[in-house]
């Protein structure tokens, strides 16, 4: 699999409109937990992101410097703990593929390992705090221990987003233990973390993106 630097700016694109649509749902999840605005916060967020790509961003080829913009500007967007949580995450991913103008599968595969790690390392947090780590470690987890260079990227991504999505729900039996739901204790239990979903949705959305491109080209 390969994708240019137009496919991954309109990777991008698709997150956006995902999150427009599942605004509300990730504020209701977060009305149980916390402040009730994750959903606006992740829409601030990936509209400004729209705005760096409709405008600074329409001419770039360099994969690297794509995603160093989405995770600036998404951290100068947003106000909240997410802002410097996704900003790690992609720029650490922009190391893997700096100077790309064309993606392959080990390619993306490193990027991706690089995100959930940069995610995790900034948040300092770890599965069963109930965070978007519970969805990121299991989804890298995958990648690190079965990628080798010889698989099909697509088989590996989709086993990588199966782990995450177990790992979201696994979240709905937890006690918050970061963040200000973490006042909560075992009040928190039954809910399922927004954090923990919105990553998940991320991940989901490149999956439904390559899985469409893969059946454009074949």
């Amino acid at each position: 699999m390969e994708l240019t630097a137009r496919e991954f700016k309109a990777y991008f694109k698709k997150v956006i409109d995902m999150i427009e649509a599942e605004k509300d749902y990730l504020c209701e999840l977060d009305r149980k937990l916390g402040d009730g605005d994750h959903g606006v916060t992740m829409s601030i967020g990936w509209q400004a992101v729209k705005a760096k790509l409709d405008n600074d961003l329409v001419d770039e080829e360099d994969c690297g410097k794509i995603s160093i913009a989405v995770g600036k500007t998404f951290l100068n967007a947003v106000g909240s703990s997410v802002g410097p949580l996704y900003a790690t995450g992609f720029m650490r991913g922009a190391k893997i593929i700096k100077n790309k103008v064309v993606l392959n599968g080990e390619d993306l595969a490193y990027f991706w390992v690089a995100f959930g790690n940069g995610v995790k390392e900034r948040g300092k947090a770890k599965v069963g705090d109930k965070t978007m780590v519970d969805t990121l470690d299991p989804f890298v987890n995958v990648i690190k221990n079965k990628y080798d260079g010889t698989q099909d990227f697509l088989q590996l991504f989709h086993e990588a987003v199966t782990a995450a999505k177990e790992g979201m729900h696994a979240t709905k039996d937890l006690a918050s233990r970061k963040g200000r739901s973490s006042r909560l204790g075992e009040r928190s239990i039954g809910v399922q973390d927004p954090g923990a979903t919105s990553a998940y949705y991320i991940l989901a959305t490149f999956l439904e993106f390559i899985e469409d491109y893969s059946r454009k080209v074949s």
